[in-house]
């Protein structure tokens, strides 16, 4: 889902023979497993294609804090309340990890956040969706976290050490947020019948969604060839997809809610499940700035952005005093 569409800057991989000597020896560390560290050579299109998937997939933990956050004043006991306020708070802190993570390539909170404020950097595709119940927080919690925690596992092995440092900590984060989504659905599911028709039309509505938060098809995915040689990528956008339905259709199963595709069937030879792909030119449409809550989101970042002026100037200002003070007394103690 942090990889949706992000360029590498390389029409094919290299061979070892077609590469410099750097180049060469860069890679087979990279084959030896070892990680890279921002201060380690390294190729320009591998800084670029990890600023661009690093910056993205921070991005979207900063959005995502939206399709939740309308919720905190509306859940229904104070409970959930505070399981809600906790995990978008959680959202906050792995954009803050990951833009810290960023910032280790040489480029500056600032520059990542005007990238996404002009179009020239995106965030995950599922974020512009609306939550339009309760429901749909719960299958946010249990799909589109679940979703996540599926790409982001591999991740946690990236050949990039402060990305896959930060993976480390995000994911046991994540586990949290899916149980919490997969408990609101279990308790809709074993109520009234509105509640378990108000988790169904939840499910309904993100199932696809959720599938397109892979990105394409392989077939169509032209950059992950260099991304996964050079480890950045861990699996393929076919392979998460597989194992996400093979993990969420048995849940769905133990809930009692039907997987809102007809063509679903298990198919013993793969061990694995059969299913239909997404409408592929919807999940164009919504990274083209044409879903239904593109517009809304983007707005509510430059409103963000914009208002928070003051306060992140208030602070450069009293960095700029503190340094200045602490120079002031090397100076006297010399």
């Amino acid at each position: 889902m942090y990889a949706q569409m992000v360029k590498t800057d390389a029409d094919k991989v290299k061979a070892l023979q077609e590469m410099t000597p750097e180049e060469r020896a860069f890679q087979e560390r990279v084959d030896r497993g070892e990680k890279i560290e921002p201060k380690d050579w390294m190729p320009e299109g591998y800084r670029r294609t990890l600023i661009r998937q690093i910056g993205q997939h921070a991005h979207s933990e900063i959005v995502g804090q939206l399709p939740e956050g309308n919720w905190i004043t509306r859940a229904p006991t104070l409970e959930r309340k505070a399981i809600l306020l906790a995990k978008v708070q959680d959202e906050a802190g792995h954009g803050l990890y990951l833009y810290c993570a960023a910032e280790t390539l040489g480029v500056t909170r600032d520059e990542l956040t005007e990238r996404l404020l002009s179009g020239r950097m995106k965030y995950s595709s599922i974020f512009n969706y609306p939550t339009l119940t309760w429901a749909d927080i719960g299958a946010v919690g249990w799909l589109v976290d679940g979703a996540a925690i599926m790409n982001q596992v591999p991740l946690q092995r990236t050949s990039f050490g402060p990305y896959s440092r930060a993976m480390i900590r995000i994911c046991k984060e994540e586990s949290f947020h899916q149980r919490q989504g997969f408990d609101i659905m279990m308790k809709l599911a074993r109520g009234t019948e509105a509640q378990k028709r108000m988790a169904q039309d939840a499910l309904d509505r993100f199932w696809y969604p959720s599938l397109m938060m892979f990105g394409p098809s392989d077939k169509d995915s032209v950059h992950s060839a260099q991304s996964m040689s050079w480890k950045i990528k861990i699996n393929t956008n076919d392979e998460l997809r597989q194992k996400f339905v093979d993990q969420t259709v048995p849940q769905a199963e133990y809930l009692g809610l039907t997987i809102p595709d007809p063509e679903l069937t298990w198919n013993e030879a793969k061990g694995g499940y059969d299913f239909s792909q997404p409408d592929w030119s919807e999940f164009f449409e919504v990274l083209a700035g044409n879903g239904p809550c593109n517009a809304d989101r983007m707005e509510a970042r430059t409103r963000a952005w914009e208002e928070g002026a003051w306060f992140r100037d208030g602070l450069m200002a009293h960095a700029k005093k503190a340094a200045a003070r602490r120079a002031a007394a090397r100076h006297a103690a010399e």
